[in-house]
């Protein structure tokens, strides 16, 4: 059969995209390896973070980098490996990350994040999934004096941005969760226009039935081979042939192995994150997601249970999984709230699609006709899927974008 679209990748902006192409009357596929909502969308922290107007630079400062380089620490560690092979991308990464520059990265990237919440919430209430969603902001937790107050001065100049917020003093913060133990902590920022979601993968779902009620199509497939075919495209995949009149590649950290044999590299690298839930009893009961800013890990409510949620591994797509930093969060973890019997037997792992200049890749193929691509979002695929996809319907039909994608463009590599 032939589609009008296609788009590849069921993740968060995978699905999101085909959602909007959808509703504005294009036939659409939605085609992955797995179904919605079962890879990097499943994992996530469950935030869709309106506050999130900044990005993650690369260390530059020497104490930083003195502190990552024993590889034991709870929010960032790497393999030699993937140093190895991601080596230019980690250059670019450094050298994008010169104060200067990631000024001028931060007001692009916020033009996408200003709309997050508002472009989920059409989502949403199309898909009848309001009883996944908590609008009262999460908290981030601090243990040192210093960087408490520069957070606050932050959170102060991010009100220019819409973003909101509150500082909470220890007692406070005992107040608003009592069954944790703050030992050790200074106060927190609630950020309090971002929402919490209960079940990232049961939203991306909700988001994909809502699809399918539309008339969409998802199917499950191995793609093996993208090729021109026309004016259109022909996908081979490991179970049928489809082909379509355009193409979306959204396959998050996948995507540059499905792109480079029609010519493009683009300098994508994952970053590994690992997630175990625990089981609620009355003692570790919680009611916003926390994160422990100094060690870098989440504690979120979340339908499975208590969700510990990782900072970031710098390792292969391909590579085993190394629990060690889960194990050493959860020592800090446990310190906060009693987390005795996992739900799993095993810990969740996966990847995020990371680009050097922390802004994803949003625009038309270079060298294509009717290929776009939606990719590279990091840390903010969950946060930021709604948007892409409005985007990219917008640049198919030919509409008014709501924001300037030039910054987003993928030849801004092409150098």
């Amino acid at each position: 059969m032939r589609y009008e679209v296609i788009v590849i990748g069921a993740g968060m902006v995978g699905t999101s995209i085909a959602w909007h192409l959808q509703k504005n009357n294009s036939q659409v596929l939605l085609l992955d390896k797995k179904l919605p909502g079962s890879e990097t969308s499943y994992g996530n922290a469950g935030l869709i973070q309106r506050e999130a107007i900044h990005t993650h630079p690369f260390p530059r400062q020497l104490t930083e980098m003195i502190r990552v380089l024993p590889n034991q620490g709870t929010d960032i560690r790497y393999r030699i490996p993937a140093l190895l092979r991601y080596h230019q991308a980690l250059l670019q990464y450094w050298k994008y990350s010169a104060p200067a520059t990631v000024k001028k990265i931060e007001a692009e990237w916020q033009t996408l994040i200003a709309h997050c919440t508002s472009e989920h919430q059409t989502m949403i209430s199309a898909s009848g999934a309001d009883e996944l969603i908590t609008r009262d902001g999460w908290l981030q937790l601090h243990r040192s004096e210093d960087t408490f107050k520069e957070a606050i001065e932050s959170a102060i100049a991010a009100r220019e941005q819409g973003v909101e917020h509150n500082v909470l003093s220890l007692a406070e913060l005992k107040a608003m969760e009592p069954s944790a133990n703050f030992d050790g902590f200074v106060g927190a920022i609630h950020w309090l226009n971002s929402w919490q979601v209960s079940n990232p993968s049961a939203l991306v779902k909700a988001y994909a039935k809502n699809f399918e009620e539309m008339q969409g199509t998802i199917k499950e497939s191995d793609v093996k081979e993208i090729a021109k075919e026309g004016e259109g495209w022909k996908i081979i995949t490991d179970k049928e042939t489809y082909y379509s009149d355009k193409l979306v590649i959204a396959a998050g950290p996948w995507s540059n192995d499905l792109i480079k044999p029609l010519g493009y590299n683009l300098p994508l690298f994952p970053m590994r994150g690992y997630h175990q839930h625990f089981k609620v009893t009355d003692k570790n009961t919680i009611h916003h997601s926390m994160f422990d800013m100094d060690k870098g890990f989440v504690m979120g409510p979340m339908q499975q249970g208590i969700r510990i949620t990782t900072g970031a591994e710098m390792t292969t797509m391909n590579a085993p999984k190394n629990f060690g930093q889960l194990q050493t969060v959860l020592k800090f973890a446990r310190k906060i709230l009693p987390l005795d019997d996992a739900v799993e037997s095993e810990a969740w792992a996966g990847s995020r699609p990371c680009m050097p200049d922390m802004k994803p890749v949003i625009g038309p193929a270079p060298k294509h006709d009717k290929l776009w691509f939606a990719f590279g979002h990091s840390h903010q695929g969950f946060t930021l899927g709604p948007m892409t996809g409005r985007i990219v319907e917008e640049m198919i039909h030919d509409k008014p974008l709501l924001v300037d994608i030039t910054p987003f463009s993928a030849q801004r590599f092409s150098s």
